[in-house]
């Protein structure tokens, strides 16, 4: 197992309908749906051993634009999921930018449908 940093992060949601749909749609999420002390979650599927996350509806759960940023794989192409970011209920906040000339890859930043600020990172 790889020594990450980083091992597991919650987003918060105030309608996880709508928030799962807007994953679904632009990064093509899937979901584990489970409750667990009265608390409503969307594991995010993943493969063995890949840091991964939720989204968790709930007491003490408050989205935020301002808060920590989590960056989610964009894949091959950032334009693919940036695309899909507004008709999906978000916004695109910075568009795709080059990271050291595009030498470290490319990033870009967005609100989610709860008004998560979120981040994106793709090698191209």
């Amino acid at each position: 197992m790889v020594n990450n940093l980083a091992t597991w992060f919650e987003l918060p949601v105030n309608d996880m309908p709508r928030a799962q749909d807007f994953y679904r749609g632009v990064l093509n999420a899937s979901f584990k749906d489970e409750e667990m002390s009265g608390y409503q979650l969307g594991i995010f599927d993943a493969e063995e051993g890949a840091v991964s996350g939720m989204l968790v509806l709930g007491e003490h759960y408050q989205p935020s634009a301002t808060g920590a940023v989590v960056y989610f794989n964009g894949g091959a192409d950032l334009n693919e999921p940036l695309a899909k970011v507004e008709v999906n209920g978000g916004s695109v906040l910075i568009s795709k930018t080059p990271i050291r000339d595009g030498e470290c890859g490319y990033f870009a930043m967005l609100l989610d449908s709860e008004g998560n600020r979120v981040g994106l990172y793709s090698q191209a």
